[in-house]
């Protein structure tokens, strides 16, 4: 029976649907471990997570099949065996499964159990839920491998610890949300170790895929339920663990892993950024865009996505275009200008006053009776939208748009305006969440950044008073709650599902107030289906996680 072992945990990247790149990158691992005994990857590492309905092309699960057995065949070399995610066809009903690759072949396989059905995940939608798994006989060792969902639920992990289970393996794909780090390590897994009283591994990827980011962080803990590795969060790793039976100073003579470093995880809003900057970084090369472009009207949303931008993909893939109107101050000018110099990027300014004019004569007899009011606001904000698709269409670069959570929320965002665009760094942070990464960004240069320089924009975009300068002397708040009254409301009714009352009893707002900004919210549906999509940072983003008719009656005030 084996004594000691040697397993590499590999927190890695995964490229949804192309099969051929992320079994090369298991390679590539499995060469720079030759001594190891086994290889860990993430879960459906071999297609990517979350392979949503393309999983469900014939083709895809046979390629996928076809690799696995040749990954399969290459251990024959004698070398370290791999436990590999992917997906496997059985009597019509698709699954989620961990094959364990040794020797030249497949030993086992194991199907997922729990199916996650919320929130951001669907996956009873494509796959069948496999029965309660059996452990898995490996060198001597027992192995329980709870697949994610399984592990983050206790019927798994206690039934595999009843067949005898050594050690559990969980491989995850776990998209990050803002504190789930600790709460997957110090809540759910510290609890699976604590119920079964065995060890566990946590294997979790990193890397953008659409709207979610995958932040590892991925962990070990020992069966007195101590901390023996933390891996790092965002950043690829490759982490060598020894493991040791009936050490002498372990009670109960169990699997014991010897202590490694513990990464010490990023807190806020550092994580925030690190999510907007790994989410836009993979969006738009795995996408092949050249870089983006955007509006940067001299305000704080823009230019804080000008700074991710840089930060994400380089100041040279970063195009700034100020579009100025009659409305626009002097002070914006300035401010625009400041912080594209103190990011490094391109700025071009395009006067939108010729287009606003040919607008004006074109509908003068359509509005002539009619007084001027919002709608030739959002003409202004639709003419920016179309130069920058102009500028986007004909020299590559993919909009983006500018938009934070509190915006979209009430609908305070022109549709085929600046909603126009590819993706949105902010969608998902509310206003008081962007002016504090924006302070945070202004004294801090990130650890993922491209782009090490700081400050990233003038001190006035962050302390001046938020407007979009479509009338003379607009505020936001000429027309909405101050952002840290409105966010407020708005995190109660979005994230909490709360009621007006609920809000007006915590906070004491006005109730006629705070129904209105319900109103709103339910309102905008329609606006934010139509929306670019941006990166999951809450526990309730608006898409994946909130899905809200259009068209309905209730309200709660």
């Amino acid at each position: 029976m084996t004594e000691q072992l040697t397993i590499v945990l590999s927190q890695m990247t995964q490229a949804v649907g192309d099969l051929a790149a992320n079994a090369q990158a298991m390679r590539d691992v499995r060469a720079r471990h030759p001594g190891a005994d086994l290889i860990l990857y993430p879960e459906l590492q071999l297609i990517g997570y979350p392979p949503e309905d393309l999983v469900l092309k014939p083709a895809l699960a046979e390629r996928a099949a076809a690799t696995l057995a040749e990954l399969a065949a290459e251990t024959a070399d004698g070398g370290p065996a791999m436990l590999v995610g992917s997906v496997e066809w059985d009597a019509g009903s698709l699954y989620n499964i961990v094959a364990l690759l040794e020797g030249g072949r497949v030993v086992a396989t194991r199907r997922k159990h729990e199916l996650p059905n919320y929130g951001t995940f669907d996956e009873k939608r494509v796959f069948a839920p496999g029965p309660l798994p059996d452990v898995v006989e490996w060198r001597g060792i027992t192995l329980g491998l709870p697949i994610c969902e399984d592990g983050w639920l206790p019927k798994v992990s206690a039934h595999l610890a009843a067949q005898g289970a050594e050690l559990l393996i969980s491989v995850n794909g776990s998209p990050y949300e803002i504190d789930k780090d600790d709460r997957r390590l110090s809540q759910v897994f510290a609890g699976r170790v604590t119920e079964t009283g065995l060890p566990l591994i946590f294997l979790n990827r990193i890397g953008g895929q659409d709207e979610l980011v995958f932040d590892g962080c991925s962990f070990v803990l020992n069966a007195d339920g101590g901390t023996a590795h933390r891996l790092t969060d965002w950043e690829p790793e490759e982490r060598v663990t020894r493991w040791t039976k009936g050490a002498p100073d372990v009670e109960g003579g169990g699997w014991t892993c010897d202590a490694g470093a513990i990464a010490e995880w990023e807190a806020h809003p550092a994580d925030i950024y690190s999510a907007m900057i790994l989410s836009l970084r993979d969006y738009v090369e795995r996408n092949r865009f050249p870089g983006v472009v955007l509006g940067l009207s001299g305000g704080i949303d823009s230019a804080i996505c000008a700074a991710i931008a840089a930060d994400a993909l380089g100041p040279d893939r970063v195009w700034c275009v100020m579009m100025p109107s009659r409305f626009t101050s002097q002070e914006s000018l300035d401010d625009a200008a400041g912080c594209a110099e103190m990011i490094g990027c391109r700025l071009d300014t395009i006067s939108i006053v010729p287009a606003v004019e040919a607008f004006d004569a074109m509908l003068a007899g359509s509005f002539a009776d009619k007084d001027v009011d919002i709608t030739e606001e959002n003409v202004q904000s639709r003419i920016r939208g179309v130069t920058l698709m102009a500028l986007s269409n004909k020299f590559g670069p993919m909009l983006l748009t500018t938009g934070n959570k509190s915006e979209m929320s009430v609908g305070y965002a022109t549709i085929y305006g600046d909603m126009a665009g590819g993706y949105n760094p902010l969608k998902d942070a509310y206003k008081m969440t962007v002016f504090a990464i924006a302070k945070w960004r202004n004294e801090t240069v990130p650890r993922l950044s491209r782009n090490p320089v700081t400050p990233v924009m003038p001190a006035n975009i962050v302390t001046k008073p938020p407007s979009a300068e479509l009338r003379p002397d607009q505020k936001d708040e000429d027309s909405l709650p101050p952002y840290a009254d409105l966010d407020r409301m708005l995190h109660m009714l979005v994230e909490e599902e709360a009621s007006v009352d609920d809000v007006v009893a915590k906070y004491g707002f006005d109730r006629d107030a705070v129904a209105r900004i319900e109103r709103l919210l339910m309102l905008a549906e329609y606006k934010r289906r139509q929306a670019p999509p941006g990166v999951k940072l809450s526990t309730r983003n608006f898409g994946r996680d909130r899905r809200y008719p259009i068209t309905h009656g209730f309200r709660t005030a």
